[in-house]
Formats: structure tokens, C-alpha cells, sequence
């Protein structure tokens, strides 16, 4: 995900981020070599967070149109407008009723609803304010609970209090945020055992989970079957390899971003306009993860179906089925 963070921002962090998180190996080529057998095939979906001008019901014709059968929901369109990205939303209004009717609305069209955004922050300093995101997070699993969803995405949060000079070390990186985030994690799980859903973790590399390292270290510490990855290649591309990535993080990935990013540039952009080696990510994909759709992302109604034709493009040269 990552929609963007300020450039002051950006200058204040990214040197130290680097140091933090060390850019890990580059995988051996007996490793590529293993992995190099045929690909299968893998399921196409889509992010609905940028299509902020379509009802849930003229998003879901438009994406059958196009032969798309899996949505990864946003509350982002016009009849169901809260979604905010490191922030919580009122969603009260969303009742029973009402979630069970933009379910339908998908559903009726011949579409399934993989997962569900959230993207709280997870990582504010103040217990309060994580204790209200925490809640923010188990409103949205009954929310998916009513859709029949339970699988849910996050990053770990950003906070920056451009008030009071910059930290020598950013937020992400003080000796106190990973026990700390250890348990608000441990909090989140409990509440997916509660709510009988998963929490899929997403990395980006300016981040907490910056790196493909860094983000398995934090599953294996949480220790969770409810606390699982997303894989968003584009977003570790600054710090590693792809057969890095997959090397570290196969054993949890249950879904995958497809966009793309430009090396040593903080915007993500639509798939097949960065440097991604997207064959190697696909053919990786359908071999390691065949079960975790392949969602595309940083498109809407203007210009998903060029990143689309790229991934479905890809996917065919690759020898890959998509589904």
C-alpha cells in the first residue's frame, strides 16, 4: 500500500531506515536454479481503493467486464466512503444489513472478496491512540464478519511529529518499537481469535517491516497462524531481491500486490510502468505461492486495464495460467 509520505519526511528517514534494516543477501544461484521448475497458475485480482468515483455496484460490472473475479475491498467508492489510510474511520453506519449488501452487490456479480483493507496505525507512541486503532481494527472484522470476509491487510503505521525536531533514530528503528510492536500485535491476534479472522502484514521498506528479513523475524516472533503476509515486491525492490523475498517470506504469504515501483523513488506506481523484473515475480509467485492472488494495485478506472493486459501479458510469456 504506502500512499505517500512527505518529502521532509522522506529526507528525514530514509538514510537512517537504510542503515537499520541492512539490505539482506542476494539469494545463491542454486537457490535460483531450484526454483526455476514449471510455474502453475495464479489468480488475478484487484484493489478497489482507487476507484473513489464508482458505486460498489458499477465497480463490480466493471470489473466482471474485464474478467476480473477477485476484489480486495476498500471502503473507497461513493456509497461506502471511509476508508483512510494510517488513520481510523466512523464506520457505525455500516451495519449488518448494509455490509451484506455490498458483499452481495460483488458476489451477484460473479466476484469474490479475498480480503479486506485496513491499514491502522499500529505503531502511534501513545497507548491510547493504539488502543483506539486496536478497536478501530475490531470494528472492521465484524464488518467483514457481515460480508463474510475474514482475512484483513495493514501495514505497521507511520507517525511523524513534524512539531519537535527529528529523532537521531526514526520511530521504526528505537530500541523500544519492536517489543512494543510485539504486542500490539499479540492484541491484534487475540482479536482475530475472537473474530475468527487473519491479519495479513504488509512490508515497505521506510517502514517498521522494512525488509523481507525484518518482516519474518516479526512473524516468527507473534508466533501466530492469524498473523500471516502480504507481499508487496515494489515495496522492498530499494533493499531486495526478489528470490530474496520469496526466499524469506514463502511460509506466510497468503496474497500479493502487483504494482511497481522505480528504484530510488518513494512513489509505487501501476504495474509494468517501474523496475520490478515482473517474470521473475510472477514465475516466483506461481511456484512458491500458487494459493495467494496475484492483487493489482495504484490503479482505478482510468488505467487499470493497461496494468492488467501488462500482468496478464507477463503472466502468458511466463507460461503461467491466470485464473
Amino acid at each position: 500500500m504506502n500512499q505517500g509520505i512527505s518529502r521532509r519526511q522522506l529526507f528525514r528517514t530514509t538514510a537512517q531506515a537504510a542503515v537499520a534494516c541492512g539490505l539482506g543477501s542476494a539469494a545463491p544461484a542454486t537457490a535460483r536454479a531450484a526454483a526455476d521448475k514449471p510455474a502453475g497458475k495464479v489468480q488475478i485480482g484487484i484493489a478497489t481503493t482507487g476507484f473513489t468515483t464508482l458505486t460498489n455496484a458499477e465497480l463490480a460490472k466493471e470489473l466482471a467486464g474485464a474478467g476480473i473475479r477477485v476484489v480486495q475491498l476498500f471502503l473507497t467508492q461513493t456509497d461506502s466512503k471511509f476508508w483512510k489510510y494510517n488513520q481510523r474511520a466512523d464506520v457505525s453506519s455500516m451495519t449488518p444489513e448494509r455490509c451484506k449488501t455490498i458483499a452481495a452487490t460483488y458476489r451477484d456479480a460473479g466476484l469474490s472478496i479475498h480480503s479486506i483493507g485496513v491499514y491502522s496505525n499500529m505503531i502511534h507512541p501513545d497507548e491510547a491512540e493504539r488502543k483506539a486503532n486496536l478497536a478501530y481494527f475490531e470494528d472492521m472484522m465484524k464488518i467483514g464478519a457481515h460480508m463474510g470476509v475474514h482475512s484483513f491487510i495493514t501495514e505497521a503505521g507511520h507517525y511523524y511529529d513534524d512539531k519537535v525536531p527529528a529523532p537521531h533514530v526514526p520511530l521504526e528503528f528505537q530500541d523500544a518499537v519492536w517489543p512494543k510492536m510485539i504486542a500490539t500485535a499479540r492484541q491484534l491476534d487475540a482479536l482475530a481469535a475472537q473474530h475468527g479472522a487473519t491479519v495479513l502484514f504488509e512490508p515497505f521498506y521506510r517502514g517498521f517491516l522494512a525488509s523481507a528479513k525484518r518482516l519474518r523475524m516479526f512473524l516468527e516472533e507473534v508466533n501466530s497462524p492469524r498473523i500471516r503476509a502480504l507481499l508487496d515486491a515494489a515495496n522492498l525492490i530499494e533493499v531486495n531481491d526478489v528470490d530474496e523475498m520469496f526466499q524469506q517470506l514463502t511460509p506466510w504469504i497468503d496474497c500479493i500486490h502487483a504494482k511497481d515501483r522505480k528504484l530510488h523513488t518513494d512513489r509505487g506506481v501501476a504495474a509494468g510502468k517501474g523496475d520490478l523484473d515482473y517474470r521473475r515475480f510472477v514465475t516466483l509467485a506461481a511456484q512458491r505461492t500458487p494459493n495467494a492472488p496475484l492483487v493489482l494495485e495504484y490503479v482505478g478506472a482510468a488505467d487499470y486495464r493497461a496494468a492488467l493486459d501488462h500482468l496478464r501479458n507477463v503472466l502468458r510469456e511466463a507460461g503461467i495460467e491466470a485464473t
